[in-house]
């Protein structure tokens, strides 16, 4: 079975909604003290574009999460296969995802850099899927809002294909 991909978000309309919120979080943070935390894989793409767009110069870290269990479900557990480099504390803090679904990457990260005293720890999503939210999370600079369908692209994946793509497509079967 093969695959075929039905254009969602164009580049152009991509790059006018990160300079929206480039916009939106420059004016949030101002002149504080502010570090970007990439979740690698997807978000790197998202990422670069939207640090750009800031006014202000914050640091940048990455992080990447692997969950043992099938992966799926939420009694899988969460660990760092690539923590911070730097330390948050006395800084705010964005964390800045391809994709928000079920909530619980972020519900993790929010729970394990609460206790490296940031300033704050706010969300920044390229796309937040709420409808398929498992727990109470809501993304504070949402990109898109998209209520269904597989989204590659841009960053995001599917098997590792496809991430490349400059815009945002729905994986759909032939």
């Amino acid at each position: 079975m093969g695959h075929c991909l039905k254009e969602v978000f164009s580049s152009e309309v991509i790059a006018a909604r990160i300079k929206e919120l480039g916009k939106e979080i420059s004016e949030t943070y101002g002149d504080q003290p502010l570090v970007c935390v990439c979740v690698l894989k997807g978000a790197y793409l998202f990422f670069a574009d939207l640090t750009r767009s800031l006014k202000a110069e914050p640091e940048i870290d990455f992080v990447r999460l692997s969950s043992y269990g099938n992966g799926k479900s939420r009694t899988g557990s969460m660990n760092f296969s690539k923590d911070l480099e730097g330390s948050i504390a006395d800084k705010h803090v964005l964390i800045v995802e391809d994709i928000v679904d079920t909530g619980h990457s972020v519900e993790f990260l929010k729970h394990v850099f609460s206790r490296r005293n940031p300033l704050s720890i706010r969300t920044c999503s390229l796309i937040d899927k709420n409808e398929r939210r498992e727990i109470d999370l809501k993304v504070d600079f949402a990109g898109f809002v998209v209520e269904n369908g597989f989204l590659v692209g841009y960053g995001m994946d599917y098997a590792e294909k496809y991430r490349y793509l400059n815009a945002v497509y729905e994986l759909e079967n032939d």
